[in-house]
């Protein structure tokens, strides 16, 4: 336990509390057992590492579960003889890796009671299915890649407050003329979305996108493992699912065509492109009279965000889907999204958005309730058309 110790000193006295992302904040720390789930990359270790702070050194340990530590001791162990000496936090990264996590998370809630659980987990992994049930102990977090907001602030020091989305709709035009006065958005977007997603760019644009494609690879080939148990012939097949979307959106999936060229059955199929939706990388949209089901596959497919669309994608990137992947990856963070019979995307079951350019107008929905244009290039929005920019602002 020692060493465990030292390293956990060592990385939460080195870690940076600079920039916290917006998740610092909202985490409701009086809970005894909390779960921060998110892709890879978007930054668990360090929010981890931050939460650290706020405890003497001697008050909190934190630990990955793939340490060799845990080859030859048990997490339950450690806990016990952590509580003994007085601990109060346990951070535990990756605990999707440690095969009785489940079962061990249980029995640390129900027989320390003065001791506090902080855990993350790869996005895909389902906490309440494991071995033992969570469902009633664990309240659980989403950490989402990078806002617009967020990323003025970690590399443009820009601090400007969350949005929600009655404001924006409401007051879009007074906020912008505030925003106006701090910063200038359109300078500072179009880089956002080629390199803003995630919090290690570097100003080296192509190093980031490797860095990028390698995190893809990771989520395939080690998060999708270790949490689906699945071979390596199915892993390549998601690879190759994942090309053709990329290569495609936005995707309308053909089940009986993909299934033929990727040579996975209808049901595998469907359980693919969940996993792949899970895993943050892509985003699957239903239609708003659809079900979700384990059974339908989904309507439409963009990648989850715009930074992957550069990545993985290259030259067939099109304006026109980045404005809808931006749009997306803001408004599903705390709103359901579904596709309407006009427009683009409606959000909770009430507003309608037209995403385009700086020209477009609202002829597609003219006489709809609570219908909105969504513009790119814009920096000032008139009546029911909104800068695009301005949705980044949501978390």
């Amino acid at each position: 336990m020692e060493k465990i110790a030292e390293k956990s000193a060592k990385k939460i006295n080195n870690v940076s509390v600079v920039f916290k992302r917006y998740l610092y904040a909202e985490i409701n720390r009086t809970n005894r057992l909390i779960a921060i789930k998110g892709a890879r990359g978007t930054g668990k270790t360090t929010l981890l590492l931050q939460l650290a702070k706020d405890y003497k050194y001697d008050e909190v340990l934190y630990f990955a579960l793939d340490d060799l530590f845990f080859s030859e001791n048990s997490l339950y162990g450690l806990a016990e003889k952590f509580v003994k000496i007085g601990g109060k936090l346990l951070l535990i990264d990756e605990v999707h890796k440690y095969p009785n996590w489940s079962r061990e998370l249980k029995l640390i809630y129900d027989d320390f009671l003065s001791l506090k659980v902080i855990f993350t987990s790869s996005s895909i992994l389902d906490i309440y299915k494991g071995e033992s049930d969570l469902s009633r102990r664990a309240v659980t977090y989403h950490l989402a890649e990078l806002s617009f907001r967020e990323y003025l602030l970690l590399y443009e020091k820009i601090e400007l407050p969350i949005l929600n989305l009655q404001e924006i709709l409401k007051n879009h035009a007074s906020i912008s003329q505030q925003f106006l006065e701090q910063f200038t958005p359109l300078k500072h977007f179009s880089k956002y979305l080629k390199i803003g997603n995630y919090p290690y760019f570097e100003n080296n644009e192509e190093e980031y996108y490797q860095k990028l494609r390698n995190t893809v690879n990771l989520i395939l080939e080690v998060d999708l493992q270790s949490t689906e148990n699945l071979d390596f012939h199915t892993l390549a097949k998601l690879k190759r699912l994942l090309f053709v979307i990329a290569s495609n959106v936005p995707f309308t999936p053909n089940i009986q065509k993909i299934s033929d060229t990727i040579q996975l059955n209808r049901n595998a199929l469907v359980r693919a492109l969940q996993l792949l939706n899970k895993a943050a990388l892509i985003r699957a949209i239903y239609k708003q009279t659809r079900s979700i089901s384990l059974l339908n596959k989904p309507d439409k497919i963009w990648l989850h965000n715009t930074n992957l669309m550069f990545a993985i994608s290259n030259d067939h990137v099109e304006i026109g889907i980045v404005r809808e992947t931006f749009f997306m990856q803001n408004l599903a963070h705390n709103h359901l999204l579904s596709l309407p019979e006009k427009g683009d995307v409606l959000v909770d079951n009430i507003y309608l958005f037209e995403i385009g350019g700086k020209n477009k107008n609202k002829k597609q929905i003219a006489q709809v309730e609570n219908a909105f244009i969504v513009n790119d290039g814009i920096e000032i929005g008139f009546q029911n058309c909104i800068p695009l920019w301005l949705f980044g602002f949501l978390y």
